[in-house]
């Protein structure tokens, strides 16, 4: 089985610790465990999360890993000496080290990520920017992979780095099996977006929101202003309305929002044709599709493609 370490500080933030469910639904999907899992701290013993709950831990030095992931902390501040030595100690004999939200800042102090590409939680990714000058911090991205580092945005894309881990360990048919298993409505790749255009739009009704999911989960499909005003039980004037005042966007330009949300998490992937990509998020065709990239992002589709590529 593949050993793979959690490190908490004190203060760690518990959402981190849904990265490990991944594992834990991958083990129970195959047939034998696949996952080996451990909850380290610097010395060991028990560790108080930010609201108080205690976890049993092990010392980070007491065995080999094959993947050690830092977990993030609600506030940041600086690691031990022995904590940051003993993570270099670990990284040099591990396959893989990670860090999740904050965690970034105990792999920067540890001079793990120096040299590398890497990101953090959106609202501390400028903190660790400046503190760390050798990072080239990434401020938009869910995770990076660079070499063996993995890092990660804040709460959630703990998730997506587990999924990404995943993927590189069982293959990309595991991975989407797990997601399923977790309710995940879309797997995110490394270099989507850490924003939502749902949560941009921020619609305030649930008339509005119930219309806006639809056409998240309907993208394919022409989409009218018609349609989404049945779905949403509004005459057309009505909903128009409503969109615009509830988001400050027409509906039209909501859900393009969305289509290009979609279309460049496939890009990003990378194993879709961009026929197959403009296709499944209703843009259905290609030039139709580099317009609105190029309005929302300012690059064409296959440049964004590129751009992960190369990292």
């Amino acid at each position: 089985m593949r050993r793979t370490g959690f490190v908490v500080m004190p203060g760690f933030q518990v959402m981190s610790f849904a990265a490990l469910t991944a594992f834990e639904i991958a083990n129970l999907v195959l047939d034998t465990p696949f996952y080996d899992l451990r909850m380290l701290s610097e010395g060991g013993g028990l560790v108080r999360s930010s609201f108080g709950m205690m976890i049993d831990t092990m010392p980070i030095h007491d065995s080999r890993f094959d993947t050690i992931i830092v977990g993030g902390e609600l506030y940041v501040q600086p690691s031990s000496a022995g904590l940051l030595a003993r993570l270099q100690d670990a990284s040099g004999i591990s396959r893989r080290t990670a860090s999740i939200c904050t965690g970034a800042f105990v792999l920067a102090e540890a001079g793990l990520l120096d040299g590398r590409n890497a990101t953090t939680h959106w609202a501390y990714a400028r903190e660790l920017q400046a503190g760390y000058p050798m990072v080239r911090v990434e401020m938009d991205r869910i995770f990076i992979a660079d070499g063996n580092v993995w890092t990660s945005a804040g709460m959630s894309a703990g998730v997506d780095l587990a999924l990404g881990m995943i993927e590189e360990d069982l293959g990309r048919d595991m991975a989407g099996k797990v997601a399923k298993r977790l309710v995940l409505y879309q797997r995110r790749s490394g270099g989507q977006s850490q924003h939502s255009a749902l949560l941009e739009l921020e619609p305030k009704s649930d008339r509005i929101q119930k219309a806006l999911i639809y056409a998240k989960e309907n993208l394919a499909k022409p989409l009218s202003v018609a349609d989404l005003a049945q779905v949403a039980c509004l005459s057309v004037r009505q909903f128009t309305r409503a969109v615009t005042a509830e988001t400050g966007q027409s509906p039209a330009k909501a859900i393009e929002m969305l289509r290009t949300e979609t279309a460049r998490a496939m890009m990003e992937d990378g194993h879709y044709p961009i026929e197959t990509v403009a296709s499944t998020t209703g843009f259905n065709d290609r030039e139709r599709m580099r317009r609105a990239f190029l309005r929302a992002f300012g690059q064409p589709p296959q440049a964004i493609r590129r751009n992960v590529q190369s990292v």
